[in-house]
């Protein structure tokens, strides 16, 4: 036992250290050149909520290789020598509701603070906007603890009757109690007015996970279901939509001839906007036209991209059209592969969590009988499947933002990405990621059955006043499957068409 659980030790150990290197991997290949060799604390803050979400998934396997550890153990008190997985669960989730309500807002007003300022002044300033929403947010959590912060469990009175120990004992299946009279040895005959609700007070730790929970859930109901759909999708339109040949060197001066003119007229545009911020007219329309171009620059750069694709230049041009050849065949294996996980994601939802009584534990067996091949292969198909539909709620959200002009618009691009951005989809991840781990949690409910996150995120969050009915009516999954159903249906009918710039754009001088 001792044993099994130092290794479960070192090797979540390990898995940190990994997941450390391979975000200082990501920062450093994703970074913007300006941001290099400063913006120290953002790029400290991305790495470390990077971590902290990757963590946040990988411990329900945890969770579950933890439980196992004390399965078969002879002797009382063996689980307390496993690790303190509670603990660790809301360490990790306070951690990050601070990060996302605190320490990235501060990060991000530090670092889009006004330039000329000191330093000592962009500090002033993203402190006070800290701080105002801290307080805030403090007096939301207190007053809503103290009329809410309870969790009301339904009981019922059970009692049997008593009777002598017979010295044969006689059962089938018309006789299954010991005894001939009211045969209560159930206690399932009790009287049904006998249901009481028995309260009590929810922990605050686990209060603010479970509205973090909720805030998160809204979003991971809106982003993962449309992301279900258009992240499998999008691959497969990608490879439809690929350049099939490289075009000829007078298709290509026409092409790039037209986006240099539209790169102007965006230029034009963006010159006279930073006009009318210096001269302090920054209105609704003028957010409005920001938006707008910061979209249409998007696809503009979309557009350059796919003309490189097809006429590739230099001395490697060949080797350049044959890796781009095998990169759309690699999306379509990728979304033909992710399209098997999202429908085998949504049956499961649809068999296991919306019907009562569900019609099979689905997923649940098949991590269970993976499991029984090799010991970490379920535990492995299970992290899998977690990080598929966190996967699938960062794609839904690129989707909508590209499409809502309303919507902050945060790209990550390889070498091109600003500490801004980042921190926005850090902050992101870090908010999904605990709805993603509960509602990971319930539809795995079979599979991760006494863990401590099915304490956490099953009967305590789910009974808390106000909230449980949400879970009791399964409005987040019918939500998602809903999003899901629309998604596919709008993405198999107008996907394969490439948005083009508008110029959608007034500008007020």
């Amino acid at each position: 036992m001792g044993d099994f659980n130092l290794a479960l030790v070192i090797v979540a150990i390990v898995v940190c250290i990994l997941v450390f290197i391979f975000n200082v991997y990501l920062l450093i290949n994703y970074q913007h050149p300006d941001d290099a060799n400063q913006a120290y604390f953002p790029k400290f803050v991305v790495v470390f909520g990077l971590s902290i979400a990757a963590i946040s998934i990988l411990m329900l396997p945890a969770d579950v290789a933890n439980r196992q550890a004390c399965r078969h153990a002879i002797y009382n008190g063996a689980c307390n020598l496993t690790l303190p997985m509670k603990q660790l669960w809301l360490a990790i989730y306070i951690v990050d509701a601070i990060l996302v309500f605190f320490v990235i807002p501060f990060a991000m007003f530090y670092y889009e603070g006004d330039q000329d300022k000191t330093i000592a002044k962009r500090l002033k300033s993203a402190m006070c906007w800290v701080l105002v929403t801290a307080i805030v947010c403090a007096l939301l959590l207190g007053i809503l603890y103290g009329l809410a912060g309870k969790a009301d469990f339904t009981v019922r009175h059970l009692s049997s009757a008593t009777t002598s120990f017979p010295n044969s004992f006689d059962f089938n299946n018309g006789q299954q109690c010991i005894g001939n009279g009211a045969r209560q040895c159930s206690a399932y005959s009790a009287n049904a007015s006998s249901e009481t609700t028995w309260t009590m007070r929810a922990t605050f730790p686990e209060y603010v996970v479970a509205l973090a929970t909720i805030v998160g859930s809204v979003l991971f109901t809106i982003f993962g279901g449309v992301g279900i759909a258009c992240l499998p999708l999008g691959l497969i339109f990608s490879f439809i939509r690929r350049p099939k040949a490289v075009i000829t060197r007078s298709q290509y001066i026409k092409e790039a001839t037209e986006l240099g003119k539209k790169a102007k007229e965006l230029k034009k545009a963006t010159d006279a906007l930073h006009q009318e911020e210096r001269s302090g007219s920054k209105g609704r329309k003028w957010r409005k036209n920001v938006k707008a171009v910061e979209k249409e620059v998007l696809l503009l750069e979309d557009d350059v991209k796919a003309l490189e694709e097809m006429y590739p230049q230099g001395e490697k041009a060949e080797t350049a059209w044959a890796m781009t050849v095998l990169g759309y065949l690699a999306k379509l294996i990728l979304g033909v592969l992710g399209l098997i996980v999202s429908v085998a994601w949504v049956a499961h939802i649809v068999i296991y969590l919306l019907i009562d009584p569900p019609l099979s534990s689905f997923l649940n067996e098949v991590f269970i009988k993976l499991d029984d091949i090799w010991g970490l292969l379920g535990t492995a198909a299970f992290a899998f499947f977690c990080f598929y539909l966190l996967l699938a709620v960062i794609a839904g959200a690129m989707m909508i933002g590209l499409r809502l002009v309303f919507v902050t618009i945060h790209p990550m691009k390889w070498g091109a990405t600003l500490m801004n951005s980042f921190l926005f989809n850090v902050g992101l991840i870090l908010l999904c990621s605990i709805s993603v781990i509960q509602f990971c949690a319930t539809a795995f409910a079979y599979y991760a059955q006494a863990t401590a996150a099915q304490e956490i995120f099953g009967h305590n969050l789910q009974s808390l006043r106000g909230i449980k009915y949400l879970y009791k009516y399964n409005v987040f999954q019918i939500g998602f499957i809903v999003l899901a159903g629309l998604t596919f249906v709008y993405y198999a009918a107008f996907g394969w068409r490439r948005k083009k710039p508008s110029g959608r754009f007034q500008l007020s001088s």
